[in-house]
């Protein structure tokens, strides 16, 4: 009965010492924390090392004063994203369990919206980045459709959003489609120039 996000708890394989576990978005349910203590976090660290904000609404960061009173993680987010202590750089890297994510910033929700993709699965974390758009009709900003584009050009095999369930078939077709129905909109409604390629 309480409105929140999905919260995402990355671990290795073998939660292994050396793996970093981590939370991406914290949401608005205490019952995450219940979560958390069943989950094979691994012996001699911390159950939760870090978390990442994939934005700043309520929704997705309401528990994170509970979560840093219990674990004090460090928090990872946009640089505008008021929440965080450790702003994140587009294009850079961070170790999340054993696999290696790139953070892609991705404006069009908010302001300060990033996604995560692990090229060694195909996995990509999006928030609530609109990366599913099924017409032309729509409205959308330039620098959504840049971000829009690189994420059409990974090998995205899984899709996992801040809400509802994942995609876990045809990602690339669906990120394809909809960057195709972006561009087609910008040109329709004169939302800016994007470029062809991709």
């Amino acid at each position: 009965m309480v409105y929140s996000s999905n919260v995402y708890l990355v671990l290795g394989d073998w939660s292994a010492i050396e793996d970093v576990n981590t939370l991406i978005d914290v949401g608005n349910d205490s019952a995450v924390l219940t979560e958390i203590l069943r989950a094979p976090t691994g012996v001699g660290k911390k159950a939760v090392a870090q978390v990442i904000c994939t934005h700043s609404h309520f929704d997705h960061t309401a528990l994170l004063p509970a979560i840093r009173e219990r674990y004090a993680p460090t928090v990872y987010g946009h640089p505008v994203c008021a929440c965080v202590e450790t702003p994140l750089r587009d294009g850079q890297t961070l170790r999340c369990g054993d696999r290696i994510f790139e953070v892609i910033f991705t404006p069009g929700h908010s302001e300060d919206s990033v996604c995560l993709y692990c090229q060694t699965d195909g996995v990509l974390f999006v928030g609530d980045t609109p990366v599913v758009i099924r017409t032309a009709d729509g409205s959308h900003e330039k620098n959504f459709a840049d971000a829009l584009e690189r994420l059409a050009q990974k090998d995205v095999r899984a899709i996992y959003f801040g809400h509802g369930d994942p995609i876990l078939t045809n990602a690339n077709q669906i990120l394809r489609e909809s960057l195709s129905n972006v561009r087609c909109a910008i040109r329709l409604h004169g939302n800016g120039e994007i470029s062809e390629n991709g």
